[in-house]
């Protein structure tokens, strides 16, 4: 058996006196597509950015591919890594965000390969050939001189998904990748993301696509009050949810 790509290990994170992660413990495999799902508030985005350490974990611990992210442990005591240290591991971890997050003053060429040049240390010549296949992967061939303001809100998001896939990560987050496009643009990034997940590229997925966690993901597991609640194939969880909260949740958006 291979090792986990991500191991979650009773990670637990609060605001003030709220608790949003309870005793998370989660396992993610090289390659595995899993989403996230559950109604708003339920920890599901915060779970996400826990695993690039945008939100610090309160207890437990998170690994990706065997290395521990955000601290270092001494003993029985962990402590927070500099912000260099966590960004040498960030570059290692996509994320694609919900509102895309693009540079509006640079073209989507120069989007993709302005943390490949100033992260990754990139001769510009290689990053720009890296970035012109990734958007002709992705569908934009024609359009990485345009700037975001000139691309529909579906093109954004798979230049944003060609960004994250410039740094060469071991594993690409998504949250809520479509909820901010209209319905007809919808597929056009979910095409790229089953693309994605044929390749092997090991995916944690926040969606209420529930057509796309039957048809790509291996698991899912539903999120209620900052606890995963059950988590199975989508087969198991679309037709025999054995929690009547996932049962409600699923009436809603199948």
């Amino acid at each position: 058996m291979p090792s986990p790509m991500i191991v979650f290990d009773r990670v637990s994170k609060s605001y003030g006196g709220l608790t949003v992660l309870h005793d998370i413990n989660l396992t993610v495999a090289p390659g595995e597509v899993i989403s996230l799902i559950g109604p708003s508030g339920s920890g599901k985005s915060t779970l996400l950015r826990c695993i690039n350490h945008l939100e610090p974990i309160d207890s437990g611990s998170i690994t990706v591919d065997g290395e521990l992210i955000g601290y270092r442990q001494e003993g029985d005591l962990a402590f927070e890594l500099s912000e260099k240290q966590i960004a040498r591991q960030r570059a290692r971890i996509g994320m694609v965000f919900q509102n895309f997050n693009l540079f509006g003053h640079l073209t989507a060429l120069e989007n993709v390969i302005e943390a490949p040049i100033h992260v990754l240390g990139i001769p510009r010549r290689d990053a720009e050939e890296q970035a012109a296949e990734l958007l002709t992967r992705v569908g934009l061939a024609q359009k990485m001189h345009n700037y975001p303001r000139m691309l529909s809100g579906g093109q954004q998001q798979r230049v944003a998904i060609a960004r994250a896939l410039a740094m060469k990560p071991k594993v690409v987050l998504f949250d809520e990748p479509t909820s901010a496009l209209d319905p007809e643009l919808v597929d056009e990034v979910l095409d790229v993301m089953r693309a994605l997940a044929e390749e092997g590229m090991t995916m944690v997925v926040v969606t209420h696509e529930m057509s796309f966690a039957r048809e790509v993901c291996n698991r899912v597991a539903f999120m209620e009050a900052g606890r995963i609640v059950e988590c199975g194939s989508p087969a198991e969880i679309a037709n025999d949810p054995a929690f009547r909260r996932t049962r409600a949740f699923l009436s809603r958006v199948q």
